[in-house]
């Protein structure tokens, strides 16, 4: 397995974690449902989208036939979700605390998850993209 696949699996427990955490703290103190973007990035990007994309660089090479196009761009795009959607939580937070700056950190960490996202729609598509592999006949010719 690849690192770049163990760590998407990896961050999105992780992420499932501290938004599980986020929502148990929610419905404790009902006060802090003001978090309730950041609970739900943390898990839609957090844990569903990372693990998409972590089982999907395993098995559509696979599926596929072919190799992934470029683990480099998996390991940047890694790199990108990760802090970007810790920016958004953080940016989520301290909008609703009424620190301008959560706006522009928002924006910033929106804009590095965009570019992750971007990135994995590029490297699988890629990675299926072009003619089928050429693959043996299982059956001896004569």
């Amino acid at each position: 397995m690849e690192w770049f696949v163990k760590a998407f699996v990896q961050s999105s427990l992780a992420w499932l974690g501290l938004g599980v955490t986020l929502g148990v703290a929610m419905a404790v103190h009902p006060a802090w449902a003001v978090y309730r973007t950041a609970h739900m990035h943390m898990n839609l990007l957090g844990f569903v989208a990372m693990m998409i994309q972590g089982v999907a660089y395993h098995v559509i090479p696979r599926f596929a036939g072919r190799r992934l196009y470029s683990n480099r761009i998996a390991g940047v795009q890694w790199w990108l979700s990760n802090l970007g959607l810790a920016g958004m939580v953080v940016g989520f937070i301290w909008r609703t605390r009424g620190w301008d700056v959560g706006n522009a950190i928002l924006a910033v960490g929106g804009s590095l998850a965009a570019v992750g996202s971007y990135l994995f729609i590029y490297n699988i598509w890629r990675s299926m993209a072009g003619p089928a592999p050429v693959r043996p006949s299982p059956l001896p010719t004569a």
